[in-house]
């Protein structure tokens, strides 16, 4: 299993992680669910009216943290703004029950990317290891371009 793939399944079996922004001086933290590995970058979502989206627009700099089996996952970095549709219907494909809520088309859904991130696995009995994501996204691109 790559990096990138440990990272999502992490996130997807702790079902909970806790994204952090900023909103002037001060920390916002709230809970979301959806992770998706996609083109060798993971991708969380959210709604362009929300605040989390707003916040991110001023200052892209977050970080999440998921907790499972005394063990953590901290990510750092940046989300970026993509407006692929394809991955959109990527991320609804995986997360049906937010086609109630969203659509690839409905000028609201929001699929963000980490850029300059850190990923760090932690436990009380382990030694933290830390995975760039960047080197994520060039395994993968590196691997496509060795594609027939």
């Amino acid at each position: 299993m790559n990096s990138l793939t440990r990272i999502v399944s992490f996130l997807d079996e702790a079902q909970t992680y806790y994204l952090a922004t900023v909103e002037g001086d001060q920390p916002r933290v709230r809970p979301f669910g959806t992770a998706l590995e996609y083109g060798g970058r993971l991708y969380i979502q959210t709604g362009k009216k929300k605040d989390v989206s707003k916040q991110l627009a001023v200052n892209p700099k977050a970080e999440i943290c998921a907790f499972k089996d005394g063990r953590w996952l901290r990510i750092s970095g940046e989300l970026i703004d993509d407006d692929n549709k394809t991955v959109m219907t990527a991320m609804l494909d995986k997360m049906p029950q937010l086609k109630a809520m969203y659509s690839p088309d409905d000028g609201n859904m929001q699929v963000l990317y980490f850029k300059n991130a850190a990923a760090v696995f932690s436990s009380f009995t382990q030694a933290p290891e830390t995975i760039n994501m960047e080197s994520c996204y060039k395994e993968y691109t590196l691997q496509e371009s060795r594609k027939p």
